[in-house]
C-alpha cells in the first residue's frame, strides 16, 4: 500500500450494531463512529432529562502493572497517581518536558500495582509511547490494551436506575471517579462511576466479544425511561455546556496546564521528579505575576454561532480567540469557550464580541460551567 492510500478506518466492535441503527457515520481520530442517530439535540435533551447510551471504544487504555508502576505514573504524568486509592481514579494529565499538554487523561487503579490510562483516542498512540520511553528505569509494564476492550457509557439522571436493573454491583456505594469490577447484564466489566457530559453516568469497560449484548441489554432496561443511543455530536454540546476540556481545542502543547487554568492537576508536593517539572513550576510562577489569558463562557446575544479559531474583541481589539462553540440545546442560544485576556475575564464584562465573518457579534462574559446539574 502506498502512503498516499488513506488509511483505512478502525471499527468498534458495535460497528454493525449502529449502522442498523441508521447512525450517521464519520472519521473521528481514524475510528468509524456514530456521529448522530437521528436529531442530535434530541439526543442531547436525553441526556439532560433522561439517559444515553454512547460507543467509546475509540478511547486509548493503557495497563501499567508492576512493582514500581505508581512510581513511572508519579515520573511520567503530573498528578499525584501514587496517592490514589485503590478502585478510585483521577483527572490528570501528561506533559512534556517543556510542560505542553500532551494529553488529558483519567487513570484508574485497578489493584495495588495495576493502573489503567485511559487516552484520548487521537493521542492514544503519543502517550503510549511517552509512557513506553519513560518506563525504561522502572520496573514496571506498559502495555497497550486498546484492543483489550470495548468501552460504553449510559450517561443522564436516569442512568443509576437502569444499571442497577442489570447489576448487584453496589452503584449507591460507588464514587464519582470510581471504579469497581461487577457484572452486567451477565457480562463481566469494569464499572467506572465518570463520564463527560455534566450529568451522573457510567462508564462499562468490557471485551469486545461481550459489548453486543450488553449495549442491548442496556438498550432494553433503559426502554421504559426514555433510554436513548447518542452519538459524538450530542457528546461535543454536553461537554461544552459542562465546560470541560477537549484535547485539540482547550488544550494543546502550545499550553501548559496553568495557562489552561487547570494548575491544579499538578502536583509538585509529591516526591521525586516528574517530567515538566522544572517548565511548570516555571509556567506556575509566571501565572502568578501576569495572568495569562482565562479560559471563560460565552453566551451570544444574538443567533450567529461561534467556531473555533473566531477572534474575540473588545473595542476594535482582538482579546481571545474562541476555542470551541455551539448552539446550545441547553440554553437555546448560541454558546462558545475561548481564552480570553484577564482583564476581560470577569463575568459581565461588557463590550466583548466574536468576530463572525467582519461582523462583531455581542457576547456576554460568563463563569464556566455553562450548565451544572442538580445534585
Amino acid at each position: 500500500m502506498s502512503s498516499t492510500e488513506p488509511t483505512e478506518l478502525r471499527h468498534t466492535a458495535l460497528d454493525a450494531l449502529h449502522r442498523s441503527l441508521g447512525a450517521t457515520m464519520t472519521d473521528f481520530a481514524g475510528w468509524d463512529m456514530p456521529l448522530r442517530y437521528g436529531s442530535e439535540r434530541d439526543e442531547h435533551v436525553a441526556v439532560r432529562t433522561r439517559a444515553g447510551l454512547f460507543d467509546l471504544s475509540h478511547m486509548g487504555e493503557i495497563t501499567v502493572t508492576g512493582p514500581q508502576a505508581a512510581a513511572l505514573l508519579n515520573y511520567a504524568l503530573v498528578g499525584n497517581i501514587a496517592s490514589v486509592g485503590v478502585g478510585r481514579a483521577r483527572y490528570t494529565m501528561i506533559c512534556r518536558a517543556d510542560g505542553g499538554i500532551l494529553d488529558d487523561l483519567i487513570v484508574y487503579r485497578l489493584a495495588e500495582t495495576e493502573y489503567m490510562v485511559v487516552a484520548n483516542a487521537s493521542n492514544a498512540q503519543v502517550v503510549l509511547d511517552a509512557l513506553t520511553e519513560r518506563a525504561a528505569d522502572f520496573d514496571a509494564e506498559v502495555r497497550d490494551d486498546r484492543d483489550a476492550y470495548a468501552l460504553i457509557a449510559v450517561q443522564g439522571p436516569e442512568s443509576p436506575g437502569i444499571l442497577k436493573s442489570l447489576t448487584d454491583a453496589d452503584l449507591d456505594g460507588l464514587k464519582y471517579y470510581a471504579g469497581l469490577p461487577g457484572t452486567v447484564a451477565g457480562v463481566p466489566a469494569l464499572i467506572a462511576r465518570t463520564g463527560y457530559t455534566g450529568e451522573d453516568g457510567f462508564e462499562l469497560f468490557v471485551k469486545p466479544e461481550h459489548a453486543v449484548a450488553l449495549w442491548q441489554a442496556l438498550t432494553e432496561a433503559g426502554e421504559g425511561v426514555g433510554l436513548v443511543p447518542c452519538g459524538l455530536s450530542c457528546r461535543d454540546t454536553l461537554r461544552l455546556e459542562a465546560g470541560m476540556p477537549l484535547y485539540g481545542h482547550e488544550l494543546t502543547t502550545s499550553l501548559t496546564p496553568f495557562d489552561a487554568g487547570l494548575g491544579r492537576v499538578v502536583k509538585f508536593e509529591k516526591e521525586g521528579d516528574f517530567v515538566g517539572r522544572e517548565a511548570l513550576t516555571e509556567a506556575a510562577s509566571r501565572a502568578e505575576q501576569s495572568p495569562p489569558r482565562v479560559l471563560v463562557g460565552l453566551i451570544a446575544e444574538g443567533r450567529r454561532v461561534p467556531r473555533a479559531g473566531y477572534q474575540v474583541v473588545a473595542g476594535g481589539t482582538v482579546i481571545g480567540e474562541v476555542t470551541s462553540g455551539a448552539p446550545s440545546p441547553t440554553l437555546g442560544k448560541p454558546i462558545a469557550i475561548a481564552y480570553v485576556d484577564a482583564a476581560h475575564a470577569a463575568p459581565g464584562t461588557e463590550g466583548v464580541g466574536v468576530d463572525i465573518r467582519g461582523s462583531h457579534e455581542p457576547y456576554e462574559v460568563v463563569a464556566l460551567p455553562f450548565y451544572k446539574r442538580q445534585k
